[in-house]
């Protein structure tokens, strides 16, 4: 097996493409590493990018925040500009794996599984985040919630890699929220799980809402039927009942030793439910 270290982008790509489907990308490594110690996988090469430029930084941009790659779940913890901005996709990327991971799992990697339970996808997209892809042809951008086209698999072509994910800036009056269900307390994958994102009007009503479901189909969901619920309301008790069958309908997952069918529906529309009120909260507290 041949490790490789390119030293640009563009190289990073070309080594890909050459070696279509022989080749794995080594970012944060967590999922990498234990899959090749395992045996489920035995790639011919290995191709470093964690040391290109950008790759573990988080760079302000258009209001925004760019989070590279490389950018491990503890750095992003510990960045104050993206607790303050986009707490739920913070506390998203910190539920991947265990105290010892977060020193090295990264969020880009928690999404270029592919895997419908995935943590810090569905805050990702109820944060309308967009995926940076780069490739032979040049950087191409794709947002979070068509990145992903089924069970361990995304619209990435030949050559092509994930170098960042673009959280977008927010107005004041704005917070997001991400809440899972797990039978343990940690180190677990969830059952199901929902990320809500809110901005309020001038008169405290929702102007504008995004709900994403986990867990609970073939890949994570934006469920456009559950902000139109809730857009307009305070959270009033026919708004949330909307906004709970909503995600409800939108609900498609299967039974599994984790949890039957009935019991993630159930869970989809409260965990929405819970996580727009979270929402909604941090959104009052910053108008």
């Amino acid at each position: 097996m041949q490790y490789m270290k390119p030293k640009t982008v563009a190289e990073a790509s070309e080594i890909l493409a050459r070696n279509e489907g022989a080749a794995r990308i080594l970012g944060g490594g967590t999922d990498l590493l234990v899959n090749l110690r395992s045996g489920l996988i035995e790639p011919d090469m290995i191709v470093d990018i964690k040391h290109l430029e950008g790759m573990r930084d988080i760079r302000e941009e258009d209001g925004g925040l760019r989070i590279g790659a490389g950018v491990p779940g503890q750095q992003l913890g510990e960045h104050e500009g993206a607790r303050a901005m986009w707490p739920g996709v913070v506390e998203a990327c910190e539920l991947i794996g265990s105290t010892q991971i977060q020193g090295r799992c990264t969020m880009v990697g928690n999404l270029c599984n592919g895997g419908p339970a995935a943590d810090s996808v569905p805050a990702m997209i109820a944060a309308a985040a967009v995926a940076r892809i780069e490739g032979p042809d040049g950087p191409r951008d794709c947002p979070v919630e068509e990145f992903v086209t089924g069970p361990g698999k995304t619209v990435l072509g030949k050559g092509e890699f994930v170098s960042s994910v673009f959280l977008p800036a927010r107005p004041s009056a704005a917070g997001d929220a991400y809440l899972r269900f797990i039978p343990r307390t940690e180190m677990d994958i969830a059952v199901a799980s929902a990320g809500a994102n809110i901005e309020l009007g001038s008169d405290g009503t929702i102007k504008s809402a995004r709900v994403a479901l986990g867990a609970v189909g073939p890949r994570v969901v934006l469920v456009p039927e559950a902000a139109e619920a809730i857009t307009g309301s305070k959270l009033e008790d026919p708004a949330i009942a909307a906004l709970v069958k909503a995600c409800e309908s939108a609900a498609k997952p299967i039974d599994d030793k984790r949890g039957t069918v009935e019991f993630r529906i159930t869970l989809a529309g409260v965990l929405a439910k819970r996580a727009a009120r979270i929402a909604m909260d941090r959104a009052a507290a910053r108008a």
